[in-house]
Parts: structure tokens; sequence; C-alpha cells
């Protein structure tokens, strides 16, 4: 008798769940909504009912129906960001409300494992200064964020099972830490509510989140779901569209700022300039699917790793080369650079512990590029130009804000003659005056080249080099020849 009742109740409580308007899991308390525009709220509901949305913040509602599938779609007008809690009604006849929503800034993250990699680390993998950041969490309360599961499907998901979680000393540690820390450094600057939604995948390729449609237009990827686990049979995290189906499909309906990605090193390898141009393709299908424009991407320049051709290979610098080569083609993008960001002993390494400045470089770029914090330096330096005299090499850079650094001691730069075998150079710094001014450069040479005919800094798997800009901001990895 008492089994019986217990499955009367269960009965009772599906049929009353789908008599509500159902909403996406994203969708709930707790959630940031994007500031000052038209979010998009949607779900599902009986076909052909009527839907109100009522806001808190102006009272006034918004109606529309379920189509004959039962989904449904509306806008609402959001307020300027703040700490006053907002709730949102829906109600198909039967009322369904969510609490403590906040309006700020929303962004999503992106990529592979070193976006995924929470604050508390991974097994054998920490992040550093981790009880620190734990004890200054309660400081910011006002940053939330989404943890959308990684699961694959070979169907496009409307829904994931998560739930937004409100920073504090317990819930930190379960943070994106590239992401929770560019929301802190946001968070610090404008003093608004930061919201991040988390949509990676450790191990995922490029080729992971596009669609079956450009898959089979631009690559020769496998779309049958059957031929893809085939191909990935070993390595389901590198399986093409899966991923972007069930893990990133769910969130292309919310209202974000922009876009935050962190992926690269399950490419090193790709022939030609393939990853570059499926960046762009991606960036592309992104902007399309969420339908706001050409909304900011801001992506993370693989850090120096031995990779599978060793330390002084080069596979992973050609794969750095080709993002940068995208943050050249892809409009509204910035790639940070982080050539500096590891240890020497990090070598073996695939996610290195100082995900701190990564992530405040990427808040360096939003805050300039998208808050007005002009005076905020967040370009890193790359190389413009070079000159041969005799037997040495005078390199310019840009993005240089008028200061290469160190001003001695200078690391990373190697040259060759037209035996194209590199030898260890000797870097400074040299004026020169001409035409009513002085010309500054880098002055490259090595005993070893007596002709130098080509350039390369820290076109290595592993190789740490010193050069900065006035923004304390490395110099991107580069070579002059294409060898």
């Amino acid at each position: 008798m008492k089994k019986i009742l217990t499955i009367l109740a269960l009965a009772t409580l599906t049929i009353s769940t789908q008599a509500k308007v159902r909403l996406p899991h994203i969708i709930g308390d707790n959630m940031v909504l994007q500031q000052q525009t038209e979010a998009r709220l949607w779900g599902w509901a009986k076909p052909g009912k009527t839907i109100k949305v009522t806001t808190s913040w102006n009272n006034q509602a918004v109606s529309t129906k379920a189509d004959k599938d039962g989904q449904w779609l509306v806008k609402v007008k959001t307020p300027e960001a703040s700490y006053a809690p907002l709730s949102i009604t829906f109600d198909d006849g039967e009322p369904l409300t969510i609490n403590n929503v906040l309006a700020g800034e929303v962004w999503v993250c992106a990529g592979q494992s070193n976006m995924e990699m929470p604050v508390k680390g991974f097994w054998m993998c920490p992040v550093k200064d981790y009880n620190k950041v734990v004890i200054d969490a309660a400081n910011h309360t006002g940053v939330r964020s989404v943890k959308i599961p990684s699961v694959m499907s070979s169907k496009p998901l409307n829904d994931a099972q998560c739930e937004w979680r409100t920073c504090s000393p317990n819930t930190v540690g379960e943070f994106s830490a590239t992401g929770y820390f560019f929301a802190r450094t946001i968070h610090q600057a404008l003093n608004i509510p930061i919201g991040l939604i988390e949509a990676n995948k450790g191990g995922s390729r490029v080729e992971s989140w596009l669609t079956k449609e450009n898959l089979e237009k631009y690559t020769n990827d496998p779309t049958d779901s059957v031929e893809i686990c085939k191909k990935w049979d070993k390595w389901d995290y590198h399986r093409s569209l899966l991923w972007g189906n069930g893990t990133f499909n769910p969130i292309l309906n919310f209202t974000v700022k922009g876009i935050l990605y962190y992926q690269g090193c399950s490419n090193v390898g790709d022939p030609g300039d393939q990853y570059s141009e499926r960046m762009k393709l991606l960036v592309d299908q992104w902007r399309g699917q969420f339908g706001l424009g050409e909304i900011p991407f801001y992506f993370v320049q693989i850090a120096p790793y031995a990779y599978g051709d060793g330390l002084d290979g080069i596979s992973g610098a050609k794969l750095r080369e080709q993002q940068f080569k995208a943050s050249q083609i892809i409009p509204n993008s910035s790639l940070v650079c982080t050539n500096d960001l590891v240890y020497p002993y990090e070598f073996s390494q695939i996610h290195p512990t100082q995900k701190c400045e990564v992530g405040e470089r990427l808040a360096y770029t939003a805050l300039n590029r998208d808050y007005g914090f002009e005076g905020l330096l967040y370009k890193s330096p790359s190389y413009k130009d070079m000159t041969i005299k005799e037997d040495a090499v005078y390199i310019h850079l840009q993005d240089n804000y008028h200061t290469d650094a160190p001003f001695e001691d200078i690391e990373g730069f190697e040259i060759a003659g037209e035996n194209k075998v590199f030898h260890p150079a000797t870097a400074q710094h040299f004026w020169q005056e001409g035409g009513g001014y002085w010309d500054e450069a880098i002055k490259i040479s090595s005993p070893e080249v007596k002709k130098p005919v080509a350039v390369r800094y820290c076109f290595k798997n592993f190789q740490l080099g010193n050069v900065k800009n006035a923004g304390g901001l490395p110099l991107f990895p580069f070579r002059t020849d294409n060898w």
C-alpha cells in the first residue's frame, strides 16, 4: 500500500510540474541578467497556452503563446546593474516565480581544460594562492556563475541540468579559475554584479564546438555520431560536434555581453592555417547563434609546454602562431599572451598554476575595450618589422607603449643564416639618430651567425623569454621565417 501511495504521489507531482510553465535550468534563482538590454527568457508550456511574464523592477508584463511544440520566448527590458534582488514571475494559469535575480554583466567561459580548471585546481594541478582566494571570496558575493555539465549529444540540446551559484568562501573553489579571476577584477573595477556561464570541456578541439552544417561544409570530420566515436574511440574529449550539441547549445538563447575562450592544446599539430580559419568559423557561428551582433571575443594563447616533439620542438609554437593569426582576422577580438605565466619546472604541466594573471589580463582587455578604462594597458607587444645591417638584425615592436623591457639581459631571441640553423642570440637596446628623431630598436646578433636572415623569439614548445612592455605584458612569440 505504501509503495502504491508513493507511486501516486510521484504521478501527482509529475502532473503538477507539467501543468506549470517549464523553464530551462539556466533561468532560475540567483541568475544574473545582462543589464540595460532586451534579455531573452524562454521555456515550455502546453501548446497554444498564453504565458505572461512579469518583472519586479518595472512591474510590467509581456505575454506570448507557446507554439505547436510548446516552446515560447519573450524579451524583457532589463534595468541598470545593481545589487537589488529582482524577481520574475511566469504565469500560464499557474504562476512560477524565480527570485534573487541580479542585473549585471554576463560573460561566457568557453574552451577546454585550462578554462574548465576550477579555483581549487585539478588533481596534481594546483591554482596559485588558493587559500588567499578563498578568504577574499567574501568580498565578491556579487560574482555568480553557472556550470553547464559537459555532456555529449548527437542532437542539439535545449536544456542542461545546472543552477546558478553565488560566490562565497565555500563555493568559489568550484568556479572556473580563469573565469573567476576575470570576474573578480571586473567586479572590483565596476562594483556591479558579474555573471559567468561556464560552457566548456577539457581536451576539446575547436571542431568539438562546430555545428553539423559547418563541419560538413568546411571540414572532413564525420558528423554521424557512430563515425565520430569511431574516429575518436580512445579520446572522447576530442570528438567533434557532440560537445557543442550537449554543452554549448543550451545557453544560446541567454543574453550575454561577450565570450572568453581558452583552448588550443588539443589542436596542436594541425596543418597550415587550419586552426586560425576554424577559429574564425567558430566565432562567426557563435555570434550568429547568439544573435547579439559582433559581441566581444577575448581568448588566451596556449602556454609553453613540452608537446610530443619535446621542449625544443615547434608544434606548440605553430599553434600559438595560428592563434595570433586568428586574432588578426576575427573582428572585435583580442588575444592574451601567457608566455611568462609558467614556471621553469612546469614544462610538463599542461595546467599551469598562474591562473589569476590570465583572468586579470582578460579583464584588462574588457575594461579597456568595453567599459571605458582607456588608461589600462592591455595589449601585449608583437613583432612589427626588421632590418639587417652587417652581422646584426634590428627589430621594432608594436603595442609596446614606448617601452621594451628589461633594459639589460634580454632573453629569448635566436637568429639564423641562410643555412636555417638557429643559434641563441644576444639582444640589446639600440638607439640611432635619423631624420630629426631617435630610432629605437632591439639589436640581435650572434658570433655564430655572420650573415643573419631570420629571427625567432620563444618560438619553441617551451621557451621563456623576458621581453615586456610598459604594462608588464609579454612579447608574443614570433618568427620572421616560414621554414
